[in-house]
């Protein structure tokens, strides 16, 4: 099997290959970035992706929304030092298999590995029982009324990204980057730019 870590620290990294160390049947393929994620996974087409959020270009959201448009079938497990049940729940809305906090036990991604491989979709039980009773507070969290390109944006934005930068990056037109930020306020109550990076913050997506 061919298991494709995306993770610019190289500590999480070489824990992950660690992990896998004794199982001859594993082939760990790596990349630091959404960019060269996304070439190894063109080139080597691996069985399964574990991609952090946080990337250093693009956010492993981004990442996964390339590979799917790819291959509708690929089989993601996003991995993140987040715990907050809005980005687990935003991880599946997007075609995530599954979704591990880097803070959880190093089970959790093991099992989520074995759990998606064999066909199936896995939340470590801390975070499935967060988003099962933490509905109220996930649709008072800000995020909750934006989608993962939104969300994407928002973090490029509180990065200092520039409109064109953005529209670069995500592979989209200026025009559409604008439109998605104008709706962004809207839908967040907020004027200025500066304040959608203040809310962005706050949130922890910057």
């Amino acid at each position: 099997m061919r298991l494709l870590i995306v993770d610019d620290h190289p500590i999480v990294a070489s824990g992950c290959r660690a992990l896998f160390a004794d199982d001859p049947d594993i082939v760990i393929l790596e990349a630091s970035d959404a960019e060269s994620g996304e070439q190894v996974f063109v080139a080597r087409y691996p069985h399964i992706c574990v991609i952090d959020i946080n990337l250093p270009t693009v956010s492993g959201f981004e990442l996964a929304r390339r590979i799917l448009a790819r291959d509708a079938d690929a089989r993601i497990i996003m991995f993140s030092m987040n715990d907050d049940p809005v980005f687990a729940a935003r991880a599946i809305e997007i075609g995530a298999k599954g979704y591990v906090s880097k803070a959880g036990d190093p089970q959790d991604l093991i099992e989520a590995i074995r759990e998606v491989k064999n066909g199936g979709v896995y939340l470590p039980p801390a975070i499935a029982r967060s988003i099962a009773f933490a509905q109220p507070a996930i649709a008072r969290s800000p995020l909750s009324k934006l989608n993962s390109r939104e969300i994407e944006i928002l973090r490029l934005l509180s990065a200092g990204k520039s409109l064109s930068e953005i529209a670069w990056m995500v592979h989209s037109s200026y025009k559409t980057v604008a439109n998605t930020s104008s709706i962004m306020r809207q839908k967040l109550g907020v004027r200025t730019s500066a304040e959608l990076v203040r809310l962005a913050i706050e949130s922890g997506v910057a």
